[in-house]
């Protein structure tokens, strides 16, 4: 797997992401990828052939492997990395996608044009929900896969010594884990990593959703000043052409009339 073209690729997210998302990726890849790389694979690659059973049944080594471990824990990993990983590239191909209708407007109405978008990079409208459902994928699967950790190996402890009692094996035969210790640490890193990614993306979210109200309201009370503003100031006006009106009408006096009795 070429994980340096999977890095150039998401690092065009960082222009993009908030200060928690450049955070999130920098951990996926100093504490995740290059500890998978470097070293994940050497200890986990050879689990199945240092796996041994005190017993010279054949196909009991193979049957009581597959029980402890149905799944590698490396394949595992590395599912899970492209899982987290590819939906940050949703948010690039929105932005791609944004970029190529202002060109389009452009070229069909001139340079001058009125733009359809303040900043295509701007996480407003359908972006925005782009974003956030791209976290909210990346909670689902780095919860799943910490799960299945769990549930498949039945903990994140490696014992020593596993009993085994699958058939073929003739009766309950001890089996020997190879560096059950080094196995746990790294095991342990791998889901400690997995949970800060997961903090990290919900206090994201939280970021992303608590700006947005802040934004909404003081874009309801700005519009509500200019609202209150142009009624007093509309009063205001109509008075000023009442008293202009009434200072213009001329002063009729009421006539006079004389009685005279006779």
């Amino acid at each position: 797997m070429n994980w340096a073209f999977l890095q150039g690729l998401l690092s065009g997210v960082n222009k993009y992401s908030t200060a928690f998302g450049r955070v999130w990726l920098s951990i996926v890849f100093l504490f995740r990828v290059m500890v998978f790389v470097v070293a994940a694979e050497k200890v986990w690659g050879d689990e199945q052939k240092d796996f041994a059973c005190n017993t010279a049944q054949p196909g009991c080594h193979n049957v009581c492997y597959d029980h402890f471990f149905p799944v590698s824990h490396v394949r595992l990993w590395a599912l899970q990395l492209i899982f987290v990983t590819c939906p940050s590239l949703l948010v690039v191909m929105h932005v791609a996608y944004r970029e190529e209708r202002e060109r389009k407007n452009r070229l069909k109405y001139g340079e001058n044009c009125r733009t359809l978008y303040q900043n295509t990079g701007k996480k407003r409208g359908g972006l925005w929900w782009t974003y956030v459902l791209t976290l909210v994928f990346k909670i689902g699967v780095d919860a799943t896969f910490v799960y299945l950790v769990y549930h498949i190996y039945e903990g994140y402890y490696f014992p020593t010594l596993i009993k085994c009692a699958e058939k073929p094996c003739p009766n309950t035969v001890d089996c020997f884990i190879a560096r059950p210790t080094e196995k746990r640490i790294f095991t342990l890193f791998m889901v400690v990593t997995s949970l800060a990614c997961i903090l990290l993306s919900v206090f994201e979210i939280l970021y992303l959703v608590g700006k947005r109200c802040r934004e909404c309201m003081s874009t309801v009370r700005h519009s509500r000043h200019i609202m209150t503003h142009t009624l007093s100031s509309g009063s205001n006006l109509m008075e000023a052409n009442t008293l202009k009106l009434t200072s213009k009408t001329p002063q009729t006096p009421a006539p006079s009339y004389s009685v005279v009795v006779s």
